[in-house]
């Protein structure tokens, strides 16, 4: 069956941009964390994930995903539920995810520095049944946060904390406070695997953060397994069509021996012309620059393109069906060459957001673009070059 029911609050795609999207192979039916099962039947005795002295077989990888999933099933956590993720880049935040996913939850992944403000607001809007984050980081209490935001309303009930290297849990690891909200080491959540449940993949599999800050609160992104297993998928071609190799991720790569890279990826920003020409003599490798948002839109330039537009642009559109309008501040089309706002639509550009109608209205056209908010110009070639307030192309 192709279609399945989509999460209450989220906008679907339309059926025939569905049906686009299927024929085109970009959708192919498989869950997230069925691609990892894949992997370990394939790659088994591969490395999937290296993290100091720590190192994961895709097989190891896989088997403790089922067992956490497992735990989390004996534990109430339902397909459906939603689940606050807010741990650093470390393995166990890579397991969770997938072991939420293999349970039927639904993740909302939440930036480690957001606090109490931001948290309650992304409890409430989802309903939140779970917490998983780390006991202190940085000094901060997250713990003593979430014990707070369950307090503080109905949804909270499960919080899973992850212990510091050495330490554990002064309380042996299970309690219970007066608002009903149960506490467990997240190194705990280990059961014998049970069957998988049948779910689809055009449902939501996880929900990212967009914005918040400066007073506002953050927005939700429903992100469907079709579409963001699609965006991997060719991300992952672009960067290494041919030879397997592994990749850093890091924000950013401090202490680092770059002595082995061969591409170096970087987004967030557009980057100065003057840094972007020393990453191939310092470095020694080549330099890809990349755009991209949690609504889905990515830009990236290609490991055979010219060096200026490598060191110039923001690259081309990620899917050979990602579709993009620049317009001015009336809505029309700009001219060819002069900049506007960049407005995209796609197979991994949603809808809309996650129970945000007001939001809706704002960021995304009656027929389904999505409201960027950034300034770009293409160039002859297709690519896109943002632009500021005093581009001499804009108009």
């Amino acid at each position: 069956m192709r279609r399945g029911p989509l999460l209450e609050g989220c906008t679907p795609w339309p059926e025939a941009f569905v049906d686009r999207y299927w024929a085109a192979g970009h959708w192919r039916g498989t869950t997230l964390d069925g691609l990892l099962r894949d992997r370990a039947i394939e790659y088994g005795p591969r490395t999937a994930l290296v993290h100091g002295s720590t190192r994961l077989t895709y097989a190891a990888l896989n088997r403790r995903v089922d067992r956490m999933a497992a735990g989390f099933r004996l534990l109430a956590l339902r397909p459906g539920q939603r689940v606050v993720v807010q741990l650093p880049n470390v393995p166990e935040f890579v397991v969770t995810v997938f072991a939420l996913l293999r349970v039927g939850a639904v993740p909302v992944l939440c930036p480690l520095s957001h606090r109490a403000p931001e948290v309650s607001h992304l409890v409430r809007v989802t309903e939140a049944r779970g917490y998983v984050g780390p006991a202190t980081h940085d000094g901060f209490d997250h713990t003593a946060m979430a014990a707070g935001i369950a307090a503080g309303g109905p949804f909270l009930r499960r919080v899973f904390t992850l212990e510091a290297p050495g330490t554990s849990s002064a309380s042996g690891g299970f309690t219970t406070d007066p608002a009903g909200c149960h506490y467990f080491p997240l190194g705990s959540i280990d059961a014998p695997p049970a069957p998988a449940i049948a779910r689809h993949a055009d449902g939501v599999a996880l929900l990212l953060v967009s914005g918040g800050g400066a007073g506002a609160p953050p927005r939700l992104v429903p992100r469907t397994h079709n579409d963001y297993a699609y965006q991997a998928r060719a991300a992952a071609e672009l960067v290494s069509p041919r030879a397997p190799a592994g990749s850093l991720d890091a924000l950013p790569a401090v202490g680092a021996d770059p002595g082995s890279l061969r591409l170096l990826q970087v987004g967030g920003a557009p980057l100065p012309r003057a840094t972007a020409e020393r990453i191939g003599p310092e470095l020694g490798c080549r330099l890809q620059q990349v755009s991209g948002r949690a609504e889905g839109l990515v830009t990236l330039t290609r490991p055979a393109d010219p060096d200026e537009t490598v060191l110039t642009t923001l690259g081309r559109p990620l899917s050979p069906d990602d579709e993009l309008r620049l317009v001015g501040a009336d809505g029309a089309a700009v001219p060819c060459g002069e900049s506007g706002e960049l407005l995209a639509r796609g197979p991994y550009t949603v809808r809309g957001y996650y129970r945000a109608p007001g939001e809706d209205a704002r960021s995304f056209t009656p027929d389904g673009w999505f409201r960027t908010g950034v300034r770009a110009r293409l160039t002859p070639d297709g690519d896109l070059v943002a632009a500021g307030p005093g581009d001499p192309s804009g108009p």
